[in-house]
C-alpha cells in the first residue's frame, strides 16, 4: 500500500511539475511572439520608407515634380 501511495505522490508531483514549465513555455513563446510582431511592423515602415524615397529616383517623377514647381499658379 505504501508503494503505491509513493507512486501516486511522485507521478502528481511530475505531472504539476511539467504542467508548469509548459505554462511557462508558452508565455514565453507569446512574448516572443509579440516582440517579433513588432519588429516586423518596424521592418514594414522602413521597408515603405525606402520605397517612397525610391521613387523619387525615377526620372518621371524627378521631371514631373520640377514641372509642377514652376506651373504652380
Amino acid at each position: 500500500m505504501a508503494d503505491d501511495t509513493t507512486i501516486i505522490v511522485l507521478l502528481t508531483i511530475t505531472v504539476v511539475l511539467l504542467s508548469a514549465v509548459i505554462i511557462v513555455l508558452l508565455g514565453a513563446l507569446t512574448v516572443l511572439l509579440f516582440r517579433i510582431n513588432r519588429i516586423m511592423k518596424h521592418i514594414d515602415e522602413v521597408g515603405k520608407n525606402v520605397a517612397e524615397a525610391t521613387a523619387w529616383f525615377t526620372p518621371t517623377k524627378l521631371f514631373s515634380t520640377i514641372l509642377d514647381l514652376f506651373h504652380r499658379d
